[in-house]
């Protein structure tokens, strides 16, 4: 019964520190706030299974959220550290063109460039006017002009579900 009292005391402690946080928190994650969310079960699990102290465990929990937080704020507040933190974006294609310096520093393979005009709904190179990896590894593809409205493609969705 000491077992479910605190996986329910993680559990609400959890809920409420990521209301706290705040939705931009919890939308499309970066690679940073990813570790983040993997260290908590680190953090907790001992806690979970009487092998250490529970308010231990929360402190660490709530030492790593205040981290998050600040590193929020700091990226909020300063495009520099913004820019060390979250990254840019990369333009890939510019005027019909890859730039293959560009996709080569960002490990994307022309194939996925083109499959992602494809899903716009362009067939070839020259209907490209930009395709940008987002910050977030999104790609947007911004077609030339008279073909079509830019397309942001998200990681993990398929457009045809």
């Amino acid at each position: 019964m000491e077992t479910v009292a605190r996986v329910t005391v993680v559990y609400l402690f959890l809920a409420v520190a990521f209301r706290v946080l705040g939705k931009r928190e919890l939308s499309s994650m970066s690679p940073f706030e990813l570790v983040t969310l993997m260290l908590i079960p680190e953090i907790v699990s001992q806690a979970l299974v009487r092998e250490a102290s529970l308010a231990n465990a929360l402190a660490g929990v709530s030492t790593l959220l205040v981290l998050v937080f600040l590193t929020s704020v700091l990226t909020h507040l300063s495009p520099r550290a913004s820019k060390v933190i979250d990254g840019s974006p990369t333009v890939l294609v510019a005027n019909g063109r890859i730039l293959e310096e560009a996709c080569n520093r960002q490990r994307i393979q022309p194939e996925e460039i083109v499959s992602e005009m494809h899903k716009s709904g362009l067939a070839d190179l020259s209907q490209v006017r930009w395709a940008i990896l987002e910050a977030d590894g999104d790609l947007t593809i911004i077609p030339a002009q008279g073909h079509g409205l830019p397309v942001a493609r998200t990681k993990g969705r398929d457009a045809g579900v």
